[in-house]
């Protein structure tokens, strides 16, 4: 048995469309960076950028268990003195559902360029339209 390595010439990549409604964010988010990273096909290399192209929809209907909706915060740094802030789960869902998907998946990929390359991948809209039906996404459902 030989194992071949993925080249960027020999690449298949898809375009893969899921909704998000009703869904958790740590399962959604789970099943999405290893497609994103290519991990779910025969031909994934490490080194290679070997994921396909994932489409969510329905931002804005995701959910978490138990009592993390009231608990769990966001924080960021302004780069100036004092500039440590905190947003709500609940804040950030009403401003920027998007972003909720967005960083619960980047933190699941590798800390590297590879990962950034990945993260570029990955396209999330709050509502059911997107902009991405002209590369034809096929509908995956979650696990």
């Amino acid at each position: 048995m030989k194992t071949t390595l993925a080249k960027k010439s020999e690449l298949n990549q898809k375009w893969l469309l899921i909704d998000a409604d009703n869904a958790v964010l740590g399962r959604l988010a789970s099943f999405v960076a290893p497609i994103l990273m290519g991990k779910t096909k025969p031909t994934y290399t490490p080194h290679v950028d070997t994921g396909d192209f994932v489409v969510v929809v329905n931002a804005d209907k995701i959910r978490m268990t138990g009592k993390k909706e009231q608990t769990k915060e966001y924080d960021y740094y302004t780069l100036y003195p004092g500039g440590h802030k905190y947003v709500s789960f609940a804040e950030m869902m009403a401003k920027k559902p998007e972003k909720v998907i967005e960083l619960a998946v980047k933190r699941m990929l590798p800390k590297s360029g590879l990962g950034k390359r990945m993260l570029k991948k990955l396209k999330v809209y709050r509502g059911p339209e997107h902009d991405n039906a002209a590369q034809k996404p096929e509908k995956i459902t979650l696990k």
